[in-house]
């Protein structure tokens, strides 16, 4: 039988994320050779050069064009999102997968990452991006099926406040940087992970996301 459009769809944002992950995880490869990079957090210089604002910018690019395929696969709102969920959510893990069949890192999945430097530096073991990319995978692909859901005020205020938690703990250390007016964001390396309060955020954005897509309301079709 051949595939429909909604599957060839389907395979093509999968396709599209595998293939960006490689090009990115590309780039940080020539990045550590250039700045002879073995250890992360030893080897690592924030000091901003020439690169600095081209490696935002590639951010920056990497963001919207994720954002863009969703808005073109998609042909609803729900659905724009979803794909943008579920491409985000491909990218980032196969990004790891390239980077370890390309320089066998990392090593392990508690070994540090620098995820982001938009706003500011972003630090954490490489597990916690991965698990939010599986829940990412997961919301997008419900979120690209023919399904109503009903989201309550209470379901977005979860939402936002798990998403925002989660966030801090990949920044808490920049952000108190900030706030002290005690150091400076380009020494910045992590030492410890606040799992604990990630993990809380994590399962109040999964059991929020239980809730909705699984209630009576999100079983109507």
């Amino acid at each position: 039988m051949l595939p429909t459009l909604k599957e060839k769809k389907n395979w093509g944002v999968v396709i599209f994320a595998i293939a960006m992950a490689y090009l990115e995880s590309a780039v940080v490869v020539y990045l550590r050779a250039m700045y002879d990079i073995e250890d992360l957090i030893r080897d690592i210089n924030f000091e901003t050069d020439i690169y600095t604002f081209i490696e935002i910018g590639r951010e920056a690019a990497t963001i919207v064009m994720l954002v863009i395929i969703g808005l073109i696969a998609g042909n609803t709102w729900q659905k724009k999102i979803g794909y943008f969920f579920l491409s985000f959510g491909i990218w980032d893990i196969f990004y790891y997968i390239w980077l370890y069949t390309f320089i066998q890192w990392p090593a392990s999945l508690l070994e540090w990452d620098i995820l982001f430097l938009i706003p500011l530096p972003w630090w954490g073991p490489v597990s916690a991006p991965v698990l939010i990319s599986i829940l990412l995978i997961t919301i997008g692909y419900l979120l690209i099926r023919d399904v109503k859901i009903l989201v309550t005020s209470i379901d977005w205020i979860a939402f936002g406040l798990s998403i925002i938690v989660l966030l801090y703990t990949f920044t808490e250390d920049s952000i108190r940087v900030i706030v002290s007016g005690i150091g400076n964001l380009t020494e910045i390396r992590p030492t410890s992970f606040n799992w604990i309060l990630f993990l809380i955020a994590y399962a109040a954005w999964t059991l929020t996301t239980i809730k909705v897509f699984y209630s009576r309301a999100g079983r109507q079709k």
